[in-house]
């Protein structure tokens, strides 16, 4: 049985908790960590058999029975205790972005070639959902030819508040970094240049903020394939996750999920259901999906599914972007 050790039990830390305690076979909670621990936080923990719940997070890193920890805490310590767990010999599953600084990511991966036995995990998740993986075993089966164009639509039913939107690294680093994943995912091949446009529609307090609202991005693969993904903080009929990859012997796309398939068809209309709402009810399996292959890594000594590098280059990819935007100008990934 692997022994797991949360650090950072707000929103997302909890989602992993619900789906390791339900899902996840062969691991187990032994502790939490979180610097600002509430009341809440301790009935969670004891409703889900955790025992032990510290404010300190080096409490779990010092446990010898602890082999790997995920890593739940605001982005700006998530390369920092990266590091801490790899030089303790954890395995690690880290929350994206694992930094918005480029040499602060390099300095995970070198301690990581320091320790070639540490299992690293990044949280990509819509690479376990069921429908992208979909897309990526068509792309890989040849059922399309060769790819020549992705389109990915990713639009949030609201968006977050601007005190998060104040440290979040902007549109690009929080938000677009998972269709930039998802893009190098489907594509399989590596994005060499970025063009981004955007503006703010939807609350001024977002650009007031030094962000934007609403973009379009075009990216260049190193196999001469492009993709074209647009994004919205706000969907006013849900959370809609659609993409369709375009090939020379055909296509395949995926549409969004919702609580049924039922189409009600009358004299007045005919009308479906809405896309589930938010990305908790739409990902909860991919979730759990993520962190089973992560602890299936550890158990059998495998390849982890999306590892630092991957971490690294979706970072690259969404500072491409920011330049882009701020330079009005397409920027190749060389020049970041």
């Amino acid at each position: 049985m692997i022994k797991l050790g949360i650090i950072g039990v707000g929103r997302i830390g909890r989602v992993h908790g619900e789906s390791i305690t339900k899902y996840v076979e062969g691991a187990e909670i032994k502790a939490i960590a979180d610097a600002y621990l509430n009341d809440d936080q301790k009935k969670w923990a004891k409703e889900k058999g955790i025992p032990n719940v510290y404010t300190d997070y080096k409490k779990i890193i010092e446990d010898p029975e602890i082999d790997a920890v995920l890593i739940c805490s605001s982005t700006d310590t998530h390369s920092k205790i990266s590091i801490e767990a790899i030089k303790a010999h954890k395995h690690v599953f880290c929350e994206k972005p694992i930094d918005h600084d480029i040499c602060k990511i390099n300095k995970v991966l070198d301690e990581l070639k320091k320790n070639p036995k540490v299992k690293y995990q990044v949280g990509f998740n819509r690479r376990f959902d069921h429908n992208f993986r979909a897309v990526r075993q068509a792309v890989k089966d040849g059922k399309i030819g060769e790819p020549h164009v992705l389109k990915i639509t990713s639009r949030d039913p609201e968006p977050p508040s601007i005190d998060y939107v104040k440290v979040s690294g902007g549109i690009f680093l929080d938000m677009t970094i998972h269709d930039f994943d998802m893009a190098r995912y489907l594509m399989d091949s590596e994005v060499v240049e970025v063009y981004a446009a955007g503006n703010v529609l939807i609350d001024n307090a977002i650009g007031e903020a030094g962000d934007i609202d609403t973009a379009i991005i075009t990216l260049k693969f190193a196999n001469g394939s492009m993709a074209v993904i647009d994004n919205s903080r706000q969907c006013s009929y849900g959370y809609d996750q659609r993409a369709e990859v375009f090939g020379s012997e055909g296509q395949v796309s995926v549409s969004n999920d919702s609580d049924s398939s039922a189409v009600i068809s009358t004299k007045e209309g005919v009308t479906g259901e809405k896309p589930m709402y938010f990305f908790l009810e739409r990902y909860i399996q991919a979730y759990a999906q993520e962190i089973s292959e992560f602890v299936d890594a550890i158990i059998n000594d495998k390849d982890t599914t999306v590892n630092a590098d991957d971490g690294l280059k979706s970072v690259l990819i969404g500072l491409a972007a920011k330049k882009s935007l701020q330079e009005n100008r397409s920027v190749k990934i060389s020049e970041v």
